[in-house]
């Protein structure tokens, strides 16, 4: 019987891995590391005593392909947020504290309620922003919409910000609509913020793996693909360290890597090569019991707070300028923030600072017109990822959709 391999355990493997098995193929996954989820993780920190995840992962209600992974693999229950699509803000320079409040419809009367959307901003600011939804793929942001005022500092800035992990004056602006499309613009009943509870692995990877299992997959860990063997039109094996894999022409290979580590084992694949970092603060201490579960800070270094009944955990995204810099200062600049936002009087309590240097592609016009389809020259080899072409930035829905594309591809390859 011909078989799938997916080469990569992040969310994208993880989706093509089981949609591959509930459709009945059988599927061999390999991960080069210790733990399945790339960056979407979670593990047992010492220095704080607690499970945290590596970064905080926020999901919409209107994030349909995530949704649907998680029915399939039975964790649904693990996001929880607000019945209403509400999320807190803060100006930190100018002291200010509001809550911006979608109704649940498609009309956006939320816009018309001053007591609802972002306190000095006018409801013709908020049309200003309709050119990125029909931006052509070459243009920024910047070249779009007027990048500046009360609202685009307020909300949109910091919005595209989180989603685009990339300054969005240069950004993307046809990704940025995307973005809008299926957020702020798709409604109250779309645009509901939810995280993992209790954590990322609870949520996403250790179901998905007790799903395979329960398929009769089989995983390896800590098993990093070197080479492919390509022969004609078609990988004919694939080479580990300690063994290589004939493989045949009716198997399918799903690669689901990172898009330096694709262009290494793919001969020709052109990718994206630019990325932004993101760097993520841990702070062992519970949060105020009426402390926002989000909070978004404006004009301050931590940009996205999420509290947890155990610890306080902030998110700054595009943080080139500053992933270099030294951890116990990083830590002490962003605690200062964490007390003015959430209104603390404590030291800093143990933290940890996490960093990924290379977190996402960069999601500039000409990076994104670098991304490749799901298809490759070589016939049984499919791309899945989110640096792949998605129509989204590097995101969770994202990295879930071209994992049920590639999915799909090799389901037909295998003629299931």
């Amino acid at each position: 019987m011909a078989k799938a391999f997916v080469i990569g355990g992040g969310i994208a493997g993880l989706t093509a891995a089981t949609a591959l098995a509930q459709r009945g193929a059988e599927v061999e996954l390999f991960e080069a590391g210790p733990q399945a989820g790339g960056r979407c993780r979670s593990y047992f920190d010492p220095n704080l005593g607690l499970t945290i995840d590596n970064g905080n992962h926020l999901v919409l209600s209107g994030n349909h392909a995530v949704y649907a992974y998680l029915q399939r693999i039975g964790s649904v229950g693990a996001l929880s947020g607000p019945d209403h699509a509400m999320v807190d803000f803060v100006d930190l320079p100018e002291n200010l504290r509001w809550r911006v409040t979608l109704n649940d419809g498609l009309i956006p009367l939320w816009v018309l309620n001053r007591a609802a959307r972002v306190p000095g901003t006018a409801v013709k600011d908020y049309a200003a922003y309709a050119p990125l939804l029909w931006a052509k793929k070459s243009a920024a942001i910047g070249e779009t919409v007027k990048a500046q005022g009360m609202l685009w500092r307020r909300l949109v800035q910091p919005y595209l910000l989180a989603a685009l992990n990339t300054q969005p004056e240069g950004a993307s602006a046809a990704l940025a609509g995307s973005v809008l499309r299926e957020g702020l613009m798709a409604g109250g009943r779309a645009c509901r913020p939810r995280i993992a509870d209790p954590n990322l692995a609870a949520a996403f990877v250790t179901p998905a793996l007790a799903f395979l299992e329960s398929k009769g997959a089989k995983v390896n860990l800590g098993q990093r693909l070197r080479r492919f063997t390509i022969a004609g039109t078609g990988v004919r094996a694939l080479e580990f360290a300690d063994a290589t894999i004939p493989t045949g022409m009716k198997d399918a290979i799903v690669l689901a890597v990172n898009a330096p580590v694709a262009q290494d084992l793919v001969p020709g694949l052109t990718a994206p090569n630019e990325f932004r970092a993101i760097v993520n603060a841990h702070f062992a201490l519970a949060p105020p019991p009426d402390a926002p579960p989000i909070l978004g800070v404006v004009g301050g270094t931590a940009e996205w707070i999420f509290t947890f009944p155990d610890r306080i955990s902030v998110t700054i995204s595009a943080a080139d300028a500053i992933v270099e810099g030294e951890r116990e200062s990083l830590a002490a600049r962003i605690w200062e923030d964490v007390t003015r936002a959430l209104q603390l009087n404590a030291p800093i309590p143990p933290w940890q600072i996490v960093k990924e240097k290379r977190a996402t592609f960069a999601a500039t016009p000409e990076q994104d017109a670098l991304r490749p389809g799901p298809r490759t020259a070589t016939r049984n080899l499919i791309l899945a990822g989110d640096w792949t072409q998605t129509g989204l930035p590097a995101t969770l829905e994202g990295a879930v959709r071209s994992g049920d594309v590639a999915a799909r591809l090799a389901a037909r390859h295998l003629r299931l």
